[in-house]
């Protein structure tokens, strides 16, 4: 009778532990095979020995999540009659369901991993609310990857459909049924394990990306995770966004406001509401008729692209440029996404763990741009794009915080070339050139946003236009060249047209291509172009360190624009001010305050840590932390959250 009932049991749960030690094995082998391919700097870290432990304990508890609960209701709900068949049916596919998703996840790691440096993340599910973008840049791009992925997830699927059938599918009866008084202890000892499981520790905070980091770099740190684990938090976090604005520990908004103003060079005086704490006075350095502005902000351009910063000899007519206007040598991007470009150039607002703003519902009406603040003073205001205007809610977001002229994919009549991601730069430039032409010919002072996408995976432009750098033709370097092109196209027309001499342009990238490295931020992949040229601007260059934040102050300061504003960044017109310079990044939540060549490092639930950054090697070197800098890399990381929780950061309503 004994041995029945454990037969019983043993029916019951053997199903489920087979799925689960599946689970095990396929994701061992996946970050053992991942550590391979990182060995060099598994090595490095002594880090073989807790990648792979550390990763069990990971593992065990995201299985603990997917079956711990199937695992219960196996031991309580009866295995024949209509309810039987129907659980079993159901467990059946779960169990397939979850190892194919497992399963799936890994093989998708490769290629995210190359390309971000980290597994996938929040950025790969924001990526799938776009699936005609995406879908067209997978097939165009990364064919055979994604050929390989699928015919190994059906294969998969195919063999755990036959072999579940046999283990979970058929009904067999048995003499003897496990009866209530062992089902019913076992099943309270499976869900105490399973949430012990799932929460794998027994201190204050549960099993967290934080608890399994052991290396200063971030790729090593990612290694024990696997990425239904990291999907699944980055979920979590999406779901509580003021959670995760707080992960390096919550201040009080005097500290912040304190801490902001004082390292902000302007004068008590400058700060005229107690309502808007950072709305502030700064007189602009151009005196006279308001100018045109035209920002181009280039996509995935870094440094590395440029050769006059040192980079690859991709950008003759950027280095031509940059000897005619104001270019910045150490200009640093807050974030390495499109939209963290766009929320620092067009906002001045600093990054966060959070979202960028451009993403988030309570910034969709009442927050600063310059086009809101250009709008008040008679501004024709446009954003123009070769895709979707839709793409990362650019559109709402423009659309509610100043922005009355849109221009996108739909408005090409007869474009030239049409890519994954929209028209291409050439065709951008030249609505854009057009639409200027009218506007200065109506005597309109116009603001256009000009967002190009050609320098974008899987890197389609038209033929003909450059000497390639490389074979095959779509490639990175190939497509940061032709970027290139159309930007000194775009210029030939703009200089010799009307409107040249009375606007300003700027001409930067919104971050940089595939951010990754060794270093807990890797900062050298934050360096990116930025240039300021037109009428009035005088050929310069400002090796002073810059961040994208203080770009917005800085053009409000050449256009003549002296209105109150709630920017944290620094006009760059005084050559005095930001000596030596400082800048902040945001890679996945790790925040860099970098002043100089000190650099203060704030990760989610741990100490702030101190280096030194050398620009010539790219790496970090570990050094005290001074706490002044930590102060203020902590002050302006919470600035972010505070401001949009408590809407701070606006400007005061128009007088009618």
């Amino acid at each position: 009778m004994l041995r029945a009932a454990w037969v019983s049991l043993y029916r019951r749960l053997c199903p489920i532990a087979a799925f689960f030690l599946f689970g095990l094995v396929a994701l061992s082998l996946s970050r053992l095979g991942l550590s391979l391919w990182h060995a060099a700097r598994v090595s490095a870290a002594d880090g073989w020995s807790t990648v792979l432990l550390q990763g069990l304990r990971v593992d065990v508890s995201t299985l603990c999540l997917l079956y711990g609960i199937p695992a219960v209701l196996a031991l309580l709900l009866p295995l024949e009659g209509r309810v039987g068949r129907a659980w079993r049916h159901l467990l059946r596919w779960w169990l397939i369901l979850a190892s194919v998703l497992l399963v799936f996840m890994e093989l998708a790691t490769p290629s995210f991993m190359a390309e971000y440096g980290l597994r996938p993340n929040r950025l790969f599910l924001e990526y799938l609310i776009y699936p005609e973008e995406v879908g067209m840049t997978l097939l165009r791009g990364h064919l055979l990857a994604v050929v390989i992925e699928v015919a190994a997830v059906i294969v998969l699927f195919w063999a755990l459909l036959r072999g579940s059938q046999r283990w979970v599918g058929k009904s067999t009866t048995l003499a003897v049924e496990a009866g209530w008084l062992w089902r019913l202890p076992l099943a309270l000892l499976v869900l105490l394990l399973a949430a012990l499981g799932v929460r794998s520790s027994l201190g204050h905070r549960p099993l967290n990306p934080a608890l399994v980091a052991f290396s200063t770099d971030p790729t090593i740190n990612a290694l024990p995770l696997n990425s239904l684990y990291t999907v699944g938090y980055a979920a979590r976090q999406l779901a509580t966004r003021s959670e995760t604005s707080r992960v390096y520990g919550d201040l009080p908004l005097a500290e912040v406001v304190s801490e902001v103003r004082a390292s902000s060079g302007l004068p008590a005086s400058a700060y005229v509401s107690d309502a808007l704490p950072s709305l502030a006075l700064r007189p602009p350095q151009y005196q006279g008729k308001p100018r045109n502005l035209v920002i181009v902000l280039e996509e995935s351009l870094g440094a590395q692209f440029i050769g006059s910063l040192g980079g690859r000899p991709l950008s003759p007519n950027y280095d031509r440029l940059s000897r005619q206007g104001w270019a910045f040598e150490r200009l640093y991007a807050t974030g390495t996404r499109s939209v963290r470009g766009i929320e620092a150039v067009l906002t001045g607002f600093p990054p966060s763990p959070a979202e960028s703003v451009v993403k988030l519902p309570a910034s969709r009406q009442r927050f600063f741009t310059l086009a809101d603040v250009l709008g008040r003073h008679g501004y024709d205001t446009g954003f123009y794009y070769g895709g979707e205007s839709h793409f990362d809610n650019m559109r709402e977001f423009f659309l509610a915080n100043g922005f009355t002229r849109i221009v996108d994919r739909k408005d090409y009549r007869k474009p030239a070339f049409v890519g994954s991601w929209g028209a291409s730069d050439e065709d951008l430039f030249a609505r854009a050139d057009q639409q200027f032409r009218q506007l200065k010919a109506q005597g309109t002072p116009f603001f256009g946003l000009v967002f190009t996408s050609s320098n974008h995976d899987p890197f389609e432009f038209p033929d003909g236009r450059i000497d390639l750098y490389e074979q095959p033709k779509q490639t990175r370097d190939n497509a940061a060249k032709y970027a290139d092109y159309a930007l000194g196209e775009f210029f030939r027309k703009a200089m010799a047209s009307p409107y040249w001499e009375d606007t300003v342009f700027l001409v930067v990238a919104d971050h940089d291509s595939r951010v990754f490295g060794k270093n807990m931020v890797p900062i050298g992949n934050f360096h990116i172009p930025g240039l300021i040229l037109g009428g009035g601007i005088e050929a310069r260059r400002d090796a002073r360190i810059v961040s994208q934040i203080d770009l917005p102050p800085t053009l409000l300061s050449l256009l003549g624009i002296a209105d109150a504003t709630p920017t944290v960044g620094q006009d760059l017109t005084d050559p005095q001010r930001l000596q030596p310079g400082r800048a902040l990044m945001q890679y996945d939540r790790n925040l860099a305050w970098m002043e100089g060549n000190d650099v203060a490092i704030l990760q989610p639930d741990k100490p702030a840590q101190g280096f030194r950054y050398d620009p010539a090697s790219d790496q970090l070197q570990p050094r005290p932390l001074r706490p002044e800098l930590a102060r203020r890399a902590h002050a302006y990381a919470m600035w972010g959250t505070l401001a949009y929780e408590k809407e701070l950061y606006r400007l005061p309503k128009a007088r009618p």
